[in-house]
């Protein structure tokens, strides 16, 4: 079997499981963010449940629409308050507390490997990186596991990512993804698990791992996933406060597909409107002016991602026809910038610096696009209107080549200011 069987069916209670079977699950963990988790309240309300399965496995995480940008977000979240109150779940992250929840939970400590764990947010997969199937799904399926703790499931085929080769400076994950997804499409990992492997991400730091995993439902897939190492160990062994599991894949498992890709020969990506997998070569785009960067999200939040941003970006300033905005995602994040001096070095650049939010992302807020206007985003969706008007659009980067382009004021290479 996959790593994604073998932790499908011991979640199952069953020896082994295929694709395409249906099973239902134990769930280690269900999160949900002020946008679906007040559908999945309303939900469980509405079959009569009295209480939730477990108030110590369930993550509210107002981080959307947060700090409250209106009234109708305001009582979007006081929704979540009240809930994670009434229910005590100890997994509730209010403003001070909360970050990006994809980048929170792993940072916390509150997803390991060989968890199982469901989120009403697509970007649930980004824990595959850990050695978790992780997989976002409906706020009414979110609403049944909150009452029974299950939820089932189609096991879904798995393919095999395969990546070798020495990686070209300022080329992660971001690139490898965009690489990956611009190669298959948006729909050619459809409903299935997409597992990377190689000796290059054998080297791949965590963060990079996390992005990686993050955009597998840009191609479709229904999770990421990398097989636990000793980078893995290192990660969670300092966070984690309960016992976790090593999976692995057989030689002998069964892949859909298997791709390789030589890393050698992968530049730095930028995928251009309006889809994850209109992917270029950065250089191919340095006639593309820009109104505005955006360094954030659960996609590229990460201190490492910010080390990145200002490394490139330091002793520069923000071009005057771009504004640049910062979104540590986690607190935790923001408090380790600011000792290291890296909100300091965006603040001499005049770019501004926001608190943990997913915001412009999904046009949220702190940032949407005005008609007309082009962005450079180290998110993970560049869909119309995205970021704001429909007549605006979005390219998606690495943090290099984002801090880049804000100083060139056009798509930039890091080499061009560095």
């Amino acid at each position: 079997m996959t790593i994604t069987e073998k932790i499908l069916a011991a979640h199952a209670g069953k020896k082994e499981v295929a694709p395409g079977e249906l099973i239902n699950a134990k769930v280690d963990l269900i999160l949900a963010n002020d946008i679906t988790a007040p559908i999945a309240i309303k939900e469980f309300e509405k079959i009569g449940a009295k209480q939730v399965f477990d108030s110590d496995k369930i993550a509210f995480i107002p981080d959307h629409f947060a700090p409250q940008k209106d009234i109708k977000a305001a009582e979007q979240c006081k929704m979540l308050r009240e809930f994670s109150h009434k229910h005590n779940l100890s997994l509730y992250f209010e403003v001070g507390r909360m970050g990006v929840e994809h980048a929170l939970l792993p940072e916390q400590g509150l997803v390991l490997p060989g968890d199982l764990v469901i989120g009403a947010d697509s970007h649930t997969c980004t824990y595959g990186a850990l050695g978790a199937f992780a997989t976002g799904v409906g706020s009414t399926d979110v609403a049944a596991a909150m009452a029974t703790g299950e939820c089932w499931f189609r096991v879904p085929e798995s393919m095999k990512f395969i990546y070798y080769g020495k990686l070209n400076k300022w080329v992660g994950g971001k690139d490898l993804i965009l690489y990956t997804i611009g190669d298959i499409g948006v729909d050619g990992a459809l409903y299935r698990a997409m597992e990377f492997t190689g000796e290059t991400i054998r080297n791949l730091p965590m963060h990079a791992r996390l992005t990686m995993c993050n955009m597998a439902i840009e191609a479709g897939g229904k999770s990421g996933i990398i097989v636990p190492d000793e980078i893995t160990e290192a990660y969670v062994k300092e966070r984690a406060k309960r016992d976790y599991t090593f999976y692995t894949s057989d030689d002998d498992a069964n892949y859909v597909e298997v791709r390789e890709y030589d890393c050698s020969k992968i530049e730095p990506v930028v995928a251009c409107p309006h889809l994850p997998s209109n992917t270029k070569f950065a250089r191919e785009l340095t006639d593309i002016d820009i109104d505005q960067v955006v360094i954030g999200s659960c996609t590229n939040g990460r201190l490492e991602d910010l080390r990145e941003a200002a490394e490139v970006i330091k002793g520069k300033k923000v071009n005057p026809n771009v504004r640049m905005i910062v979104i540590p995602a986690t607190q935790w994040i923001y408090k380790q910038a600011m000792k290291e001096g890296l909100l300091e070095i965006f603040l001499d650049a005049e770019a501004v610096v926001s608190t943990p939010t997913c915001g412009p992302c999904l046009g949220g807020h702190m940032g949407i696009l005005a008609k007309g206007e082009r962005a450079v985003a180290t998110t993970n969706r560049n869909f119309v209107g995205r970021m704001g008007h429909p007549e605006s659009e979005v390219y998606l980067a690495s943090p290099a080549v984002a801090a880049a382009s804000a100083v060139m004021g056009r798509i930039a290479l890091p080499e061009e200011v560095a």
